[in-house]
């Protein structure tokens, strides 16, 4: 007779609701994960998981006070997790998030970056950060979170970090020239100070901001820094282990995509994303996660002419 295993059946109980979430969302996210093994795929899947619940308190309607204590709630779970002494997870999440950690030796620091960029978003409503207070922010939302993600890829070295943080800049970018209208009805918007004054608008409400006509110039600005740190990533790819990092490099030309569309379109119709339907995500990932490196190979070939000129 088959003895019960309650703490396998819980383990089991939170792998397939991290790969519920992750699947949910829909996001290209989740296919560039689709060619990861199992083991590193669930983990990545619990990342996401964990990320996705503390942004939904940040972008709550709770008040402030208990948007913070959440968070705060947050990251005492996270420490407990590094416990020596530590007892079984309580929440799906937090119980895939432990084995993640313990098989991939995952940055308890990295966990609080997250936590603290949410903060950033809870503390203070963002209406036009300084530029400074913007790449502060992507590191902590995309870059932390880019961080643990190449330590579970396989590549945890120097150049595969400066290209966690590069790409998660990169695709966080992407990320809010797509999503202006939307952060608008939160009162938010992520669009640099320098940039509006440079071309002459006032501060105002989001609302208000997005109403001028120099808001294409504006994004193009941004789009101009985004594609910056593309070519940042593409370097530095070059520098770290391509084949362990792909699932990055699925991530990376599905944002790229997107990026190019916004651009195409110029941000006349805000309420267009750009968005890739789901066979242009499963194009990608077979081109650049499944096929033979291409893109890999692309790169090195321009790297090798730029060389020879």
């Amino acid at each position: 007779m088959v003895q019960p295993n309650p703490a396998g059946d819980r383990d089991i109980a939170a792998r397939d609701h991290v790969r519920a979430v992750t699947r949910a969302a829909g996001s290209s996210f989740y296919w560039g994960m689709r060619i990861l093994p199992e083991d590193r795929r669930d983990a990545m899947f619990a990342v996401y998981a964990f990320c996705r619940e503390v942004d939904d308190i940040a972008d709550g309607t709770a008040p402030v006070e208990e948007k913070r204590r959440q968070l705060d709630e947050w990251r005492r779970e996270i420490e407990a997790l590094y416990a020596p002494d530590q007892v079984g997870a309580e929440t799906h999440v937090l119980r895939a998030l432990s084995r993640a950690i313990r098989l991939y030796n995952l940055d308890k620091k990295d966990f609080f970056e997250v936590i603290a960029g949410m903060e950033m978003d809870t503390d203070d409503i963002i209406v036009a950060p300084s530029c400074k207070h913007l790449e502060l922010y992507c590191s902590r939302v995309a870059g932390a979170v880019g961080l643990l993600s190449v330590r579970i890829f396989g590549d945890s070295s120097d150049s595969a970090r400066e290209f966690a943080i590069a790409l998660g800049t990169a695709l966080q970018l992407t990320n809010i020239l797509r999503d202006l209208k939307d952060d608008a009805g939160m009162g938010r918007l992520y669009l640099p100070r320098e940039q509006l004054a440079a071309h002459g608008v006032m501060l105002g409400t989001p609302d208000e901001i997005l109403e001028s006509p120099k808001i294409p110039e504006i994004c193009a600005s941004v789009a101009l820094r985004a594609r910056e740190k593309y070519a940042e990533a593409d370097r530095l790819l070059l520098q770290s282990d391509a084949r362990a990092l792909k699932p990055a490099v699925v991530m990376m030309m599905n944002y790229r995509r997107i990026l190019d569309r916004l651009i195409a379109n110029g941000w006349h119709d805000l309420d267009d994303d750009a968005g890739l339907s789901k066979p242009e995500k499963i194009w990608i990932t077979l081109r650049y996660g499944l096929l033979r490196p291409i893109y890999v190979n692309v790169q090195c070939n321009r790297t090798a002419k730029n060389r020879a000129i």
